[in-house]
């Protein structure tokens, strides 16, 4: 019996306890979880940082079927992080889902304008898991 390939979730929040909540609701999910504490490590995991030596960006090889951001970061926010995605001609089809602890209404709807699938308040609960697959059967 062939076993089905698990989503590939890549999961950016700088609050370790979030980062872990997330991981451990998407695993248990059965996704499969890369978590990174910043925008920029996140660019450099989907091989758009700047000064990235790689022609053909790295993000072939990452299979990534969700981007799970939170919104306030230190640096880059998670509205960064998704614009840079959208722009790139080989990420902007993957789906970005942002969260936030702050209920700012012009903030979602800026994010959901820009191309954001979802914007999920924290603290993210078991509930919301259910929300993704949808988005990642896009890709």
């Amino acid at each position: 019996m062939a076993v089905k390939s698990q989503f590939h979730v890549l999961a950016v929040d700088d609050s370790i306890i979030d980062r872990k909540l997330i991981e451990r609701l998407l695993k248990t999910s059965s996704y499969r979880v890369t978590a990174v504490d910043s925008v920029s490590k996140a660019l450099e995991f989907l091989g758009l940082q700047e000064d990235s030596v790689s022609p053909n960006n790295l993000n072939q090889d990452s299979g990534i079927n969700l981007v799970i951001t939170d919104y306030s970061m230190p640096g880059m926010t998670g509205y960064d992080l998704l614009r840079k995605i959208k722009e790139s001609k080989s990420l902007k089809d993957i789906p970005v889902v942002i969260m936030s602890s702050e209920n700012i209404p012009s903030r979602i709807n800026r994010c959901l304008a820009e191309g954001a699938e979802e914007f999920l308040l924290k603290p993210v609960q078991m509930a919301d898991m259910s929300k993704l697959r949808p988005h990642m059967l896009k890709v």
